[in-house]
């Protein structure tokens, strides 16, 4: 009972510093609640001289604690969705075109799988992994013309594995077309 009294003759004032730290209402009305819990469990260490002042330190402490919590992790705003126009442009491909690429990828890797362990190195080494013909040829062992050769023969043979697999790669002149 005595307690409840207590907060009701001082919660104004904790309130009216709060607010006035805290600039807002509901952390102004936190932080008078959060006040007041810590002075419950602190009045052991009150000594009798001066309460409203203990009070309000701890008011201005506490307000002060949260300001720096606030500047060092900044609580994300809630805004309403009536006061936010959403104009969100559509970044991912349409479906046609998810599916063309799809289809073209997996064209691709089929031809790849069809190609001698040889040819098919050269294409993930150079082609898919973006490798320099110099890094290459050092990795293998071989001279760079080697590799150079090689590396377009690979590419000469997967476009005729594409072809196979699908003729409407080949172009109107009947030669693959190589992008």
């Amino acid at each position: 009972m005595a307690w409840e009294q207590l907060v009701r003759r001082c919660q104004g004032r904790v309130y009216a510093l709060a607010y006035h730290y805290m600039g807002r209402f509901e952390d102004a009305r936190d932080a008078t609640q959060e006040v007041f819990v810590r002075v419950y469990r602190q009045l052991d260490g009150y000594h009798g001289d001066g309460f409203i002042a203990w009070l309000l330190r701890i008011t201005r402490n506490h307000c002060i604690d949260q300001i720096r919590r606030r500047k060092a992790r900044p609580p994300a705003e809630d805004v309403l969705v009536e006061d936010r126009e959403w104009t969100m442009a559509d970044t991912a491909p349409d479906p046609e075109q998810s599916w063309v690429a799809d289809t073209r990828k997996r064209l691709v890797y089929d031809a790849l799988g069809r190609l001698n362990g040889q040819n098919r190195e050269m294409i993930l080494l150079k082609e898919i992994q973006g490798l320099a013909l110099k890094d290459i040829a050092d990795m293998l062992g071989l001279p760079i013309g080697t590799v150079k050769s090689r590396s377009n023969r690979a590419r000469v043979e997967l476009a005729k594995q594409v072809i196979a697999l699908d003729p409407s790669y080949a172009g109107p002149t009947g030669s693959a077309e190589m992008n």
